[in-house]
């Protein structure tokens, strides 16, 4: 069995969630907003993981707009802990970056990756897995967790597995290999084939395992990042927003996962995960009345249905109107077809272009 003591956890908190504007901005992005419950996704995540990983053993790698309010949200986890990444690389950068600062502290470190923003509603059937992959990270292997797909989503990257893998299992399977997104035909294909899963972003290895692969597939970034100091040193913080934006822009999945040997995964079942991804996805895990409305306000409807709103302050009158997204703050609202809630981040882009930095 593998010391706890070598368990560390890598929260990423660095995304906008601009499929959540007018609500989600640059300084109060998706992940530390309350959808359920009286805590931000980010601390549900903090919560979740504390019976297998204490918060004084977490990283979080956010942005310089986001560093405050993640501060405030969680004085448990040590301040020099919570990072602002000084520019945007995606995944691969973030996650060697983590794994350099473990491997100066612990040169037998075990690091988990994980996404701030998911909900999970059942954590300890979602914490055996997460003691299992950490087992099978002790022995050397790069693990996933593969989320049992519920319907033919399009938007997200799949994992395969061998034919015939069990739901469930808590021994890990070899990964055939990584799916990008597909079309609805082929999703429609995986889905019925049984042995594709969703990658849900949730990865598990030693620090050094993950260094040498760095190494060997992304060789640019790993020597730029061997060469920052230990993160006790004094210059750590300069030297890292110094070369951490020469690192190049992309995903561990790109870099290392789809490239790299001997990758394992669980092949999970029914744990509650979801990503809420957006307005939409928020209506459908609330209780909704005999309409099908879902009412973060005071509300009054006639002849309307399958409407989520969310407003304060203020009493929300529908009539005759159905399935829309109504989003209410002090300086903006938002009305949109429910079907279309995915697409809210262009408008976020129409904003970018405008410049209309306040509303971002």
């Amino acid at each position: 069995m593998p010391r706890r003591s070598s368990y560390y956890g890598l929260i990423l908190a660095g995304g906008r969630g601009t499929r959540f504007w007018p609500h989600s901005r640059r300084a109060h992005a998706k992940q530390v907003l309350r959808f359920l419950g009286e805590r931000s996704l980010i601390q549900q995540t903090v919560d979740r993981l504390r019976p297998v990983i204490p918060p004084e053993h977490l990283w979080i790698l956010t942005s310089t707009h986001l560093r405050a309010e993640i501060l405030r949200q969680l004085p448990e986890v040590p301040e020099r802990q919570i990072l602002a990444e000084p520019a945007q690389r995606n995944t691969a950068p973030a996650i060697g970056l983590a794994a350099h600062i473990l491997q100066s502290i612990d040169p037998d470190a075990l690091m988990g990756v994980f996404p701030s923003d998911h909900m999970i509603s059942k954590p300890a059937r979602y914490l055996r897995f997460v003691r299992a992959a950490m087992q099978a990270a002790a022995r050397g292997e790069m693990v996933v967790l593969g989320i049992q797909p519920r319907w033919p989503e399009t938007g997200y990257g799949y994992i395969e597995f061998p034919k015939g893998v069990q739901a469930g299992s808590f021994e890990p399977v070899a990964v055939r290999r990584f799916q990008e997104k597909p079309d609805l035909k082929t999703a429609t294909r995986y889905l019925k084939a049984g042995n594709f899963y969703w990658n849900a972003g949730m990865f598990f290895w030693k620090a050094s395992v993950l260094l040498d692969a760095l190494h060997q597939f992304l060789p640019k970034t790993a020597t730029l990042l061997a060469g920052l100091p230990d993160f006790g040193n004094r210059g750590f913080l300069a030297k890292m927003n110094a070369v951490f934006p020469r690192c190049e822009n992309i995903s561990i999945d790109y870099a290392v996962l789809e490239k790299a040997r001997k990758v394992v995964g669980f092949a999970t079942d029914d744990f509650g995960w979801n990503d809420v991804g957006s307005w939409n996805a928020v209506y459908e895990l609330l209780a909704r009345d005999q309409n099908g409305n879902v009412f973060r306000a005071e509300a009054l409807a006639h002849s309307s249905s399958g409407n989520y709103v969310h407003a304060e302050g203020k009493l929300v009158a529908l009539l005759g109107v159905k399935d829309l997204v109504v989003v209410d703050t002090p300086d903006a609202l938002l009305i949109a077809d429910r079907s279309r809630a995915q697409d809210v981040g262009e408008l976020v882009k129409l904003l970018e272009q405008q410049h209309r930095h306040d509303l971002l």
